[in-house]
């Protein structure tokens, strides 16, 4: 209750900011783009978790206000950022649950386009696998919505909630991520790495671009590469970072500076 009532400060007094997690293109570790993270600076505690503020900001449906906010500001930014002339890519946002039962969630994102100026092209809705396993049906048609304003919808930590293929085919996405617990293992599980494996498979049969997150060392690196990962993001290529960060490497890429890249193979490290 004490964490719900300064949450609800946190969104009148503004103390909620967002990083951003560069997302690189494998083949070549270039910057494509980046996933909008939530970030809180509590007053008297300091930083606190997103894993401990997040799920009580979904039971008391202030997920609905934050995850305006969060629209709001990566949409915001993201138009400051091609106003600059920075090559930024595509910026992922996250979408609870909640946001979409509320069933005006095209409309929402139309207007947050609409008035911001962002080329819907330019952003990404990533909503978990557990919640499309749970609801699709219901939902199937705002999602379509959402599609057709031309944003690219994206299905988040794959793996986890036992998607039929016959209802992930219907569904109107552009992107599976791999979720972290197989990315995890990779070097050191054989059954870790067949699912991967077949995930990376499955998500090209079925025309999608696919994504592992939370890659840490070269040794998964290379093993994606090897097995034809499109896209990674994680520790061992860039960690989040504050929107002034983000916005130098993007002028990096810019220059075609290759510090816009991930970093070097060597230099890779466990996170």
């Amino acid at each position: 209750m004490r964490l719900e009532s300064d949450l609800r400060r946190a969104l009148e007094r503004q103390e909620f900011q967002l990083h951003y997690q560069p997302v690189f293109r494998l083949a070549d570790r270039q910057l494509v783009g980046a996933e909008a993270l939530l970030r809180w600076t509590h007053p008297e505690r300091g930083p606190v978790s997103p894993a401990e503020f997040i799920p009580v900001a979904e039971d008391s449906g202030l997920i609905i206000p934050l995850g305006a906010w969060v629209l709001e500001e990566a949409c915001s930014q993201a138009r400051a950022w091609l106003d600059q002339g920075l090559a930024i890519g595509v910026i992922a946002v996250n979408v609870a649950g909640l946001q979409i039962q509320r069933g005006d969630l095209a409309e929402t994102v139309a207007a947050v386009l609409t008035r911001t100026g962002l080329p819907a092209e330019r952003l990404e809705l990533e909503i978990s696998e557990s919640y499309i396993m749970r609801h699709a049906e219901r939902d199937l048609r705002q999602l379509a919505q959402l599609r057709q304003l031309g944003v690219v919808l994206a299905i988040d930590d794959f793996g986890t909630g036992q998607t039929s293929l016959s209802h992930l085919w219907h569904l109107p996405l552009s992107k599976l991520k791999v979720d972290r617990a197989f990315i995890k293992d990779l070097e050191r599980d054989t059954a870790g790495a067949t699912v991967t494996r077949a995930v990376i498979g499955l998500g090209h049969g079925l025309g999608f671009v696919v994504q592992a997150e939370g890659v840490e060392t070269e040794g998964q690196a290379a093993f994606l590469k090897a097995h034809g990962c499109d896209l990674v993001q994680g520790f061992g290529f860039a960690r989040p970072m504050p929107a002034a960060d983000f916005a130098q490497r993007c002028r990096e890429a810019t220059r075609g500076n290759p510090g816009c890249a991930a970093e070097k193979p060597d230099s890779l490290q466990s996170g």
